[in-house]
């Protein structure tokens, strides 16, 4: 690898609301004069990295800074019952709009969604075909949506085998690999804490659902069934980021702290963008060379 080039493979990891951070990441790239060459991606990752891919990224920054606290109950309907708590077809059917028919082969980068085979745990590299398709299978995170039927396949979340996934970028000729691990260490920053916290009108639904843990004395301390399953899905890709990054290192590392924001807090986009960007500044002043102009990064997160 040429450390001083600037011909990057980007990899964007997995986890939830707080992958909007890779929309900074990659707008700092840009600020320093980097080319991202080829782009792998779980989840999130594999979202973010496909709208950058087929050139609508900047249409989805501008409608998810406009998704508030309220609009998350219209764009994720619960559907109780099903192998999942959330449709999430209102949500879906904007990426839908977004991309279109835009197939993965036409792209003016190579571009990789990591999903994973519910039947037998596999990881599947999906690099070819219909976009949306494979941003839909990588973005099925178990409990909170549904299963996808993906050729035939019915597939989860990426990141539940290979949250930052290195190796399909690995044969490209790029100067640098980059990779953005969103289950970094925790912060104590202001506004982070250890929950994966739900928007409030979401919450307030959940928290009538069948199997809401007992609330104890302490109420501010109790979780309710999707905040143990956030924080579970987290504990698991850090153990696994960890030592899949242990194997395959990139030559840059950006670390999103994991309890930055919870997995649905999509109306905290400002902030989790401009806190990539400055996490993303800080990693590359280490290669060199004069820093961009810097966004102002809120105390917000």
């Amino acid at each position: 690898m040429n450390r001083t080039g600037k011909r990057v493979s980007l990899v964007l990891g997995s986890g939830g609301a707080r992958g909007l951070a890779h929309i900074g990441v990659i707008q700092c790239l840009q600020a320093r004069g980097f080319e991202i060459v080829s782009v792998a991606g779980a989840s999130m990752g594999a979202l973010v990295g496909g709208l950058y891919a087929a050139g609508k990224l900047d249409d989805y920054t501008q409608w998810v800074r406009g998704v508030g606290r309220f609009d998350i109950l219209r764009l994720l309907d619960l559907s109780l019952g099903a192998p999942g708590l959330v449709k999430g077809e209102r949500l879906i059917s904007t990426l839908r709009e977004l991309l279109g028919d835009a197939q993965i082969e036409a792209l003016a980068i190579p571009f990789t969604a990591v999903a994973t085979d519910l039947a037998d745990g596999r990881e599947l590299w999906l690099a070819n075909g219909s976009l949306f398709e494979a941003i839909r299978a990588s973005i099925s995170i178990p409990l909170f949506f549904q299963p996808y039927s993906y050729r035939g396949r019915l597939v989860l979340d990426g990141g539940v085998v290979n949250p930052v996934p290195m190796a399909p970028v690995f044969k490209d000729h790029s100067d640098l690999i980059i990779a953005v691990n969103l289950n970094g260490p925790p912060t104590t920053l202001p506004g982070s804490d250890s929950k994966s916290r739900l928007p409030p009108p979401l919450a307030e639904l959940v928290n009538r659902l069948p199997g809401r843990t007992n609330r104890n004395a302490d109420a501010s301390s109790s979780l309710g069934l999707l905040e143990v399953a956030g924080q579970a899905l987290d504990a698991m890709q850090d153990t696994i980021a960890r030592h899949r990054l242990a194997s395959y290192p990139p030559d840059v590392l950006i670390e999103v702290p994991r309890n930055l924001a919870g997995v649905l807090e999509f109306h905290r986009a400002t902030g989790l963008i401009e806190t990539g960007y400055r996490l993303a500044d800080e990693a590359l002043n280490a290669l060199g060379g004069p820093p961009p102009a810097m966004l102002t990064v809120s105390n917000d997160r």
